[in-house]
C-alpha cells in the first residue's frame, strides 16, 4: 500500500538536528515497549466493502493484554491511523454486556493466515499467534485512508476484522501477499492446529452481528462551577 504524502513543509534542519538531541535525551518508554510487528485488515464497522491493509507495532501490558499503534503501512513515513487494544478471553468475559459488541475476533483472522507478522519465520510467528487467535480486539481508526484523505477528517470509527471466507477483497489479498512474499492458503494449512477461545466466539462479539457506525449529536457541556466555562 503507497502511503500518500501529508500535506505540509518538508521537515527542515533545524527541526532534524532538534529532534536528533531530545531523541539522546529523552526516554521513550512506551514506545519502546514495541515488540512486535502484525499486519491485518481491517473494515469499517458498518461497511465491510471498505478495507485497510493496516501494521500493528504491538506491546504487552501483560500477558493477557497488548496494545498497539496502527500505521497505514511498515515505512519510516507511514501515517498514523488508529489503535487497538487486545485481551485475552478470560479479560473479554468481564465486559459489559454494551462493550462487546465493539470488541471483534481474531480466530478467523489468525487461522486463515491473513493476520501475519512480516519478515518472522513461520515457526516462530505461529507461537504467539497461536495464542492471538483466542483473543478479541478492540480498533478504532482515526484516519480515513481508504478514501484518499489528505488529514484525519471526520469521527474515529470502531473497526472490525474478517470472520469468514468470501469476506477480504480479492486484489487488496493479492497485492499484500506480493509485498510481502507471503501465502494466505499456505499459512491456512500450517495454523489447522490453532483453537480459538476456548467457550467459542461469544455473540455479543464482532458488533453482535451488526453493523456499528460512530455518529456525533450535539449535547449540553456540563459546567464545573469551580472552572470558568469556556463554551458560550
Amino acid at each position: 500500500m503507497a502511503t500518500s504524502k501529508v500535506p505540509g513543509e518538508p521537515t527542515q534542519t533545524g527541526t532534524a538536528i532538534l529532534e536528533t538531541a531530545t531523541s539522546a535525551i529523552q526516554g521513550f518508554g512506551p514506545i519502546n515497549k514495541i515488540h512486535q510487528h502484525l499486519c491485518a485488515f481491517h473494515f469499517y464497522g458498518y461497511d465491510m466493502t471498505r478495507q485497510v491493509e493496516s501494521h500493528h507495532f504491538c506491546a504487552h501490558q501483560n500477558e493477557e493484554m497488548r496494545q498497539c499503534l496502527i500505521y497505514d503501512s511498515p515505512e519510516s513515513h507511514a501515517r498514523l491511523i488508529g489503535i487497538e487494544y487486545v485481551v485475552s478471553e478470560n479479560l473479554f468475559l468481564t465486559l459489559p454486556d454494551n462493550e462487546k459488541p465493539l470488541w471483534h475476533s481474531h480466530e478467523y483472522e489468525v487461522k486463515s493466515g491473513v493476520l501475519f507478522m512480516p519478515g518472522v519465520p513461520g515457526p516462530v510467528q505461529r507461537q504467539d499467534l497461536d495464542k492471538v487467535a483466542k483473543t478479541y480486539g478492540k480498533t478504532i481508526h482515526f484516519w480515513q485512508v481508504d478514501k484518499g484523505d489528505a488529514f484525519p477528517f471526520g469521527l474515529p470509527q470502531i473497526m472490525m476484522s474478517l470472520t469468514r471466507d468470501g469476506q477480504l477483497q480479492d486484489n487488496l489479498a493479492k497485492d499484500v501477499e506480493k509485498r510481502f512474499n507471503v501465502s494466505f492458503d499456505a499459512e491456512r494449512e500450517n495454523r489447522a492446529y490453532m483453537k480459538g477461545p476456548e467457550h467459542g466466539i461469544h455473540p455479543l462479539a464482532n458488533g453482535g452481528g451488526k453493523g456499528i457506525k460512530t455518529v456525533l449529536r450535539e449535547t449540553d457541556c456540563k459546567p464545573v462551577e469551580s472552572v470558568p466555562r469556556v463554551f458560550v
